[in-house]
């Protein structure tokens, strides 16, 4: 048996590696030349105005600390419930013929599984965007 002759393993990545190494090295010298330069050549006046946040043109006033409703987090929470089941049901969708009917029922036990919660949450009332109202 003959030994393995390892630069034969390693050569077809060779030129792959020592380009992205060689890039990663450039993009870091790029920045650092960049952040040297405008430390170096910026001007450095300080000022109140200067260290005011600013966003789109509107002076704040007040405190930042606003407090959103609960529903406005479930409201983001059932989005991202239903986006992921939206990406589950699209790589099912591309693969369902070679899934057959195994991977059809299990889908469907999945859309149910989902559809239960979802009634379970418009039960406790966590659909509605105010408090329940009371009928007279």
């Amino acid at each position: 048996m003959e030994p393995i002759n390892t630069g034969q393993l390693l050569s077809p990545w060779l030129p792959g590696v020592f380009s992205l190494v060689a890039f990663i090295f450039a993009v870091c010298v790029m920045v650092a030349v960049m952040l040297f330069l405008t430390r170096v050549l910026g001007e450095q006046k300080r000022n109140p105005d200067k260290q005011r946040p600013y966003e789109s043109g509107i002076i704040p006033t007040g405190s930042a600390r606003i407090r959103y409703p609960v529903p406005f987090f479930l409201v983001a929470i059932f989005f991202l419930i239903f986006d992921v089941e939206g990406a589950f049901i699209f790589s099912w969708a591309v693969a369902c013929q070679s899934l057959g009917w195994k991977g059809w029922f299990q889908m469907a036990f999945f859309i149910f599984v989902l559809l239960l919660g979802l009634v379970y949450i418009w039960r406790k009332g966590g659909l509605e965007w105010h408090g329940k109202t009371r009928i007279r």
